[in-house]
């Protein structure tokens, strides 16, 4: 499988991914959202929405942050998981109704709301939801244009 178009070879299109990634550079430079939070946030969105290209990333730069093999690789089954906290667990049930809003026909319920709010003030929360929100952007333009994942260098998207 080819990729469908370069993103990156493609001005428009690469200066509008420039944007993305300078709004989540804003996030993770400014929030006091957790970045671990965040990369689990990123990987869960990317693997829902079979993103290879960005799967790939997000679990290379979280790996080059220090996150464990471990955490890495039970995102995916993070309910049967024992090894995230609550906090990190509100995210993710955030996440996957977030980045799943046309199967539930209802989006995010109250109570994944609820629970994502004792976990975060509001300035968390706003951080977390542009994060779901431009991951899901990203992965969009990964799947749409057949981006392959594996070649990726930790720290290249910085």
């Amino acid at each position: 499988m080819e990729a469908r178009l370069n993103l990156f070879g493609t001005p428009l299109v690469a200066k509008s991914l420039g944007h993305i990634a300078s709004a989540s550079q804003v996030i993770m430079t400014e929030s006091t959202l957790p970045s671990a939070t965040q990369e689990l946030v990123k990987l869960r969105a990317s693997q829902i929405n079979g993103c290879a290209y960005c799967t790939d990333m997000h679990t290379k730069d979280a790996a080059h942050a220090g996150e464990s093999a471990t955490r890495l690789n039970l995102v995916a089954v993070w309910r049967e998981a024992k090894v995230f906290t609550d906090a990190e667990r509100a995210a993710l049930e955030l996440t996957e109704q977030g980045s799943r809003i046309a199967d539930t026909g209802g989006g995010v319920t109250d109570e994944a709301w609820a629970n994502a709010a004792k976990h975060y003030d509001e300035e968390q929360l706003g951080a977390l939801v542009s994060t779901i929100a431009l991951i899901n952007a990203a992965n969009r333009l990964g799947v749409i244009t057949r981006q392959q994942g594996g070649d990726y260098r930790p720290g290249r998207s910085a």
